[in-house]
């Protein structure tokens, strides 16, 4: 699978571009706030439905016009695919693939499986468990859609609880437990499968992690990742019944899979406060290539990856180490921004490897 063309109209700091791709690498080259990110944000909205950095749909068409339009050009196994996304401000965002308008966008979600790496992904170690848990659950929800349906059930049925906790409290009235053990059965068995999946995922999951983390560091750091839940001490019905007068005064359901969290460890020590800025870089690279080598498996087809800006905060080594992994067969079309217009051709000239590059300029893309 690769992407042989890429149209974009009006999108952020892109007013028009069309270009047709190679099937291995892509470069990207220009300064900061050229456009080149963009192209890669464009890159995944096709596969998303969404921004990989701002959700609000309308604040991603360009400042002056009215509505903005991605349109890409898939090859699978010889197979065209057409995948059309439009955003018209005040409206619905409209996603198509062969001129045929998707009903759920869910339904499109893993489809044209997708990794992207970019700077704010340290945020993945330096922010709260939100993070992480969105983490996992954008990958699982690439190869089970189940889960994803789960998911947002769990979540409507949890944003119900707490609403009546709330009015509870607002109100001064009494607790009908009868409403509350519904509430709860559903959570736990809606909570139950999301956490199994979640430990079936991890178990295959966290080997690949380890290691591709040894070969971007030559094994000089020994990292790990632990899964904390709620459900590893005992099943969730348990914990409702156990802590329903806290939920009252704290207003909001304490307990839940809504509170997993990803431990990440260098050593003995949190990664967190003790990793290098080169060892969380190189620790979130592969976070993304473990995934990338996940969907893989899963779904029998190598997912396009996107790599921004990578290259900061990254020793030569680590560098090097990188692009040996990437420009091998095992990985398929790769997109890569830098500010730098040789660094990246310099990386690959000893590779015999389909490659074009590209210069950007203030949301203007040319072959170089």
């Amino acid at each position: 699978m690769h992407l042989k063309q890429l149209k974009i109209f009006n999108f952020k700091n892109i007013e028009t571009a069309e270009f047709e791709l190679a099937e291995k690498v892509n470069c990207f080259l220009g300064n900061n706030g050229s456009g080149k990110t963009t192209v890669l944000d464009s890159i995944y909205y096709l596969a998303f439905c969404k921004s990989f950095f701002n959700p609000i749909d309308s604040q991603n068409i360009q400042y002056d016009s009215e509505f903005f339009m991605i349109d890409g050009d898939f090859d699978f196994a010889g197979e065209s695919e057409r995948i059309n996304c439009a955003q018209k401000r005040g409206e619905k965002k409209r996603f198509k693939r062969n001129q045929k308008e998707y009903d759920r966008l869910a339904d499109h979600i893993g489809m044209i499986p997708l990794v992207m790496i970019a700077p704010s992904d340290t945020d993945l170690i330096r922010e709260g468990s939100e993070m992480r848990r969105k983490f996992m659950n954008g990958i699982i929800s690439q190869y089970n859609r189940g889960y994803l349906d789960t998911l947002l059930q769990y979540n409507r049925t949890l944003a119900q609880r707490n609403a009546m906790l709330k009015h509870i409290w607002v109100e001064g009235k009494r607790m009908d437990q009868t409403v509350f053990e519904v509430f709860d059965e559903q959570l736990h068995a809606l909570g139950t499968d999301i956490y199994q999946e979640r430990v079936s995922f991890l178990k295959d999951y966290l080997p690949i992690f380890s290691n591709f983390y040894q070969l971007i560091s030559g094994g000089a750091e020994e990292v790990t990742i632990s899964y904390e839940s709620h459900l590893n001490e005992k099943p969730l019905k348990d914990w409702f019944a156990e802590t329903r007068q806290n939920d009252l005064r704290a207003h909001f359901t304490t307990k839940g899979i809504h509170k997993d969290d990803l431990v990440f460890q260098i050593g003995d020590h949190q990664m967190k406060k003790f990793g290098s800025q080169g060892q969380q870089k190189s620790f979130v690279i592969a976070l993304r290539l473990a995934q990338f080598d996940y969907l893989k498996d899963l779904k029998q087809r190598k997912p396009i990856l996107l790599l921004d800006d990578i290259f900061d905060k990254l020793d030569d080594l680590r560098v090097g180490a990188l692009m040996k992994l990437v420009s091998e067969d095992h990985f398929g079309q790769i997109f890569i921004t830098d500010a730098n217009l040789h660094r990246v051709p310099e990386l690959f000239k000893d590779e015999k490897i389909p490659l074009k590059k590209f210069i950007v300029e203030r949301g203007s893309i040319t072959d170089f």
